[in-house]
């Protein structure tokens, strides 16, 4: 059956290989020249940027993906871990490396922290493992109908009530260990799901497993080679990737049921399922103006934002520097009331700092460096006025660089504010979507389907299971889950064969 897949980000290419893989006769229309969704590579004055995600965790999900349309991951995506996954620098000048494997993390936390704490971090790993094996097949790899879902798996329920993962994680955290620069290590991932440590439920610790405990990963070529691989394999497998072209509408048939879709030349491509990955205000706005979006949608807590400046500079980091670098603030709790509460900038903001030329020194003329730096603010609904804030954020960010070792000759940049991101189609100005609050998460969240539509399935961060790569890798296999049931005898038995070369998770 024909499957047009609205959108090249990672959702959509997941769900056009696990489609193609199943049988499906799949075209994917995507707006931009290539591959990559919000995360194009941007190349200027001989600096190469990948402007989305530039954190790989959990490479298997990527690799079920490649799998499902015939490709071998080794083959496709060569990757090497990176050891440390983070380099963490506080306020009083210590660091903490986060070092691959148990025991060298370990002895890390030994050597900087204590043997209370060394000893500790043995038993919060098994704790971890435990809440990803009931989350991930459960909670996480399934779809949902609605909240009384939660009840096909019962005792899964009780068991991650039992580990806590109903508590806050802040709270939890700090049981764990002594140290407070390790309650921020392993609780500051609580903002990729929108929320503070002490506000997130403490089932987020599974983003800490999937970044501290199970690695970080460099794709060979940079984070754009990851949707590359995708789309290939798709092409490969027989999928259509339509580039440089746009979505204007939904076309339905006489009782409303997705019959395909019009491009903006006016062309009209035939489909018995559309998968959607715009963000789903977006996608309501442009494409289904007829409906109101579901209430959650449309009165939702978003989450923050981010300011991210991509920097070509003349010159190397200090030696010492990683790949990936944390600077935690002084204020840990006053900056999230400020970004989260007040919906102001942090007064001592934390920042991620990428230099993936340490990795690959061709994203870079010799002896040059390229640099992804990254701050929480907050969203468009905060009290930012980014047309006046833009230059000033610009040079206190420089001057952070340069007060961290970092290379500030600037040479190529681009500075990616709220009103970027609104620009790219992301509601409010944020490229993170809902906040994952216990009442948009799991269930709670927009589901990847309208009934008023049948045949139309959603996919990426805006839905389940959620943000982050692990998860829209996810979404776009549970988007071909849907489509699979919405086409049953159709593509039924070739979903069977397709699960079976995948290895369903």
């Amino acid at each position: 059956m024909s499957v047009v897949v609205i959108g090249a980000g990672l959702s959509g290419l997941a769900a056009a290989c696990h489609l193609v893989g199943r049988g499906h006769d799949v075209t994917l229309v995507e707006r931009h020249d290539a591959p990559g969704g919000r995360g194009l590579r941007l190349q200027r004055d001989g600096f190469t940027f990948d402007t989305g995600p530039t954190v790989m965790t959990m490479p298997d999900l990527v690799g079920e993906a490649l799998a499902a349309a015939g490709t071998s991951l080794h083959d496709a995506l060569p990757m090497r871990l990176l050891d440390p996954a983070y380099r963490a620098r506080f306020d009083d000048g210590s660091q903490i490396m986060v070092r691959h494997g148990v025991e060298a993390m370990r002895q890390e936390i030994a050597d900087t922290c204590g043997s209370v704490d060394a000893a500790a971090f043995v038993d919060f790993v098994d704790w971890l493992r435990r809440l990803y094996r009931v989350e991930m097949p459960h909670f996480i790899d399934a779809n949902f109908d609605s909240p009384l879902d939660l009840a096909r798996s019962p005792r899964a329920a009780a068991r991650l009530v039992r580990l806590g993962g109903f508590r806050r994680l802040g709270p939890v955290i700090r049981e764990w260990f002594r140290d407070e620069r390790l309650h921020r290590l392993f609780s500051f991932q609580a903002l990729y799901a929108g929320l503070s440590p002490e506000s997130a439920l403490a089932l987020y610790a599974v983003i800490t497993y999937m970044d501290s405990i199970e690695g970080v990963w460099w794709p060979e070529g940079g984070m754009d080679a990851v949707p590359a691989a995708l789309a290939t394999a798709a092409a490969k497998a027989g999928a259509d990737l339509r580039f440089g072209e746009t979505v204007t509408r939904l076309v339905l048939d006489r009782r409303g049921a997705v019959a395909g879709v019009e491009l903006e030349s006016g062309e009209r491509l035939r489909a018995d399922a559309v998968v959607c990955t715009l963000d789903l205000p977006t996608a309501y706005e442009h494409l289904l103006p007829q409906l109101t979006a579901p209430r959650v949608v449309r009165t939702g807590t978003y989450s923050p934002s981010a300011v991210v400046w991509h920097v070509g500079a003349t010159g190397t980091p200090e030696p010492g520097t990683s790949h990936h670098n944390i600077h935690f603030g002084s204020d840990w709790d006053g900056a999230f009331r400020a970004l989260i509460d007040d919906q102001r900038l942090m007064p001592d903001p934390s920042r991620l700092v990428t230099v993936p030329t340490l990795s690959d020194p061709t994203l870079a003329p010799a002896g040059s460096s390229v640099l992804y730096v990254l701050e929480p603010v907050p969203n468009l609904d905060g009290r930012v006025d980014w047309a006046r804030e833009r230059g000033p954020m610009r040079e206190r960010l420089h001057a952070f660089l340069g007060a961290n070792g970092y290379p500030t000759d600037v040479v190529a940049e681009e500075l990616v504010t709220p009103l970027e991101w609104e620009r790219l189609g992301m509601h409010r100005g944020t490229p993170f979507a809902l906040a994952h609050t216990f009442r948009q998460t799991g269930p709670f969240r927009p589901g990847n389907l309208d009934r008023r539509v049948p045949g139309l399935v959603f996919a990426g961060s805006g839905t389940v299971p959620g943000v982050g790569v692990p998860m829209v890798l996810v979404s776009g296999k549970l988007a071909a889950d849907r489509v699979d049931a919405y086409l049953p005898g159709r593509g039924g038995a070739a979903g069977a064969a397709g699960r079976a070369r995948g290895g369903r998770r």
